[in-house]
């Protein structure tokens, strides 16, 4: 099959399932989510051959290893999309003119929207969860590395759908080679929004090379500023949480900022780190501070390059700084504008980091980890926008709407 009939089969599903009411939505929803949990080894195997393909050394591992907790929580956020009102012809707005016309502004599904991915077959369940939900078409391009787990999904998805009567070509996912990544930069007139997720160098691809409009979901460079009037227990619990919970997603904690005052507090910020492995690169003054604390073997000397990388790792910068000023400066020389934290007591200094930091996520006294679509109540999100334009932050169904015009009359022209 030539990529351009992959294309208008993505077109004519839109219009096949455009007025789909909300039950039939819904039970095929609830239908994936209950056969992605009953046909979990068969999909735990097929993931187990691209696990097969991967050095486990590499950061993408974890994010491509599916488990059976995982699945769980993958049916779990499908169901909660499930349960969400679908954004769909919500009045946005509306007015009476004096010529009587009737205008409202009305939502309605983007389109098809293209997804490039890689190594992360639950993107594949909640793009598809999401996008039907909101009447949209997904495209979807994985990576090679989860091409065994995402055929294995997208079979599931086929199987809800057909059970339910509704077009499979609602999902579509693309072959794994790289031809089709430039037949979907190339999609003009046929996709309506294209979405990267991953790496910084596949979203700087995306955003040189489609001629489709792309929302960027951008890499999280993450920091964490303990300030001087910050609360060392909670700061220590939210730190540890922000690094290690999970190193591998995109609001992992990767450069501790510190008040220089407050570094004799900072063995004790990261003792619970040092236990679990966590690689740290630090300045001079907090180098000298940690050396006779922290394990030797895991302590190393901070150069500039280590500063604004996202590690994906068990790896993290620390920073000491004199001022309030000199940690947003930092921040603002070094973020990626995904995720940023304060730890303070201080009601103006947090005032001022607050309207300071430019960041789609800025959290006070709280980890980082909660840059997620269902933690925001989302249901589960298609990526975290890093972009101001459209959407900011966890994406989920009222990002993926536009808007149109209604305009009802009774025979008005216009002189």
């Amino acid at each position: 099959m030539s990529y351009k009939a992959y294309f208008e089969n993505a077109v004519a599903a839109g219009y096949n399932i455009a007025g789909l009411n909300a039950d039939t939505i819904n039970k095929v929803l609830y239908y994936l989510a209950d056969i992605a949990v009953e046909q979990s080894e068969a999909l735990l195997a097929e993931n187990q051959k691209d696990l097969d393909r991967m050095d486990s050394t590499d950061p993408k591992y974890d994010r491509l290893m599916l488990t059976h907790e995982r699945i769980e929580g993958i049916a779990a956020d499908i169901r909660n999309v499930a349960q969400l009102d679908s954004p769909l012809g919500e009045v946005l707005s509306q007015t009476e003119r004096p010529n009587g016309l009737h205008i409202s502004k009305v939502r309605v599904p983007l389109g098809v929207v293209g997804v490039i991915y890689e190594a992360r077959p639950n993107v594949t369940f909640d793009v598809f969860a999401l996008c039907f939900k909101t009447g949209n078409v997904s495209l979807l391009k994985g990576g090679s590395d989860a091409d065994f787990s995402n055929q294995a999904i997208i079979s599931l998805i086929h199987q809800a759908l057909q059970k339910f009567y509704v077009d499979v070509n609602a999902a579509i996912l693309l072959p794994a080679e790289r031809s089709a990544t430039e037949a979907l930069f190339n999609a003009v007139g046929y996709v309506d929004v294209l979405i990267p997720r991953g790496s910084q160098a596949l979203i700087n691809a995306v955003r040189e090379n489609s001629k489709v409009p792309v929302i960027e979901t951008g890499a999280g460079i993450v920091h964490t500023y303990f300030d001087e009037f910050g609360d060392v227990e909670i700061a220590a619990p939210v730190i540890y949480n922000a690094k290690t919970r999970r190193v591998s997603v995109c609001n992992a904690l990767d450069c501790l900022i510190i008040h220089a005052s407050r570094l004799t507090q900072l063995p004790y910020l990261l003792s619970k780190c040092g236990d679990a492995g966590v690689e740290l690169f630090a300045d001079d003054a907090a180098l000298e501070q940690l050396k006779h604390y922290y394990p030797q073997h895991l302590l190393k000397a901070a150069n500039e390059t280590h500063f604004g990388t996202e590690f994906l790792a068990m790896k993290m910068a620390v920073k000491t700084v004199n001022s309030l000023q000199e940690a947003l400066d930092h921040i603002a020389n070094h973020s990626s504008k995904h995720s940023e934290a304060i730890i303070s007591e201080d009601a103006d200094i947090i005032e001022r980091f607050l309207n300071k930091v430019d960041a789609a996520a800025v959290y006070v006294n709280a980890s980082t980890a909660f840059t997620d679509g269902a933690q925001f109540g989302l249901g589960a999100e298609i990526g975290i926008s890093t972009q101001k334009l459209h959407a900011r932050g966890p994406m989920g169904l009222a990002e993926l709407t536009s808007y149109k015009w209604i305009v009802k009359g009774h025979g008005q022209t216009r002189s």
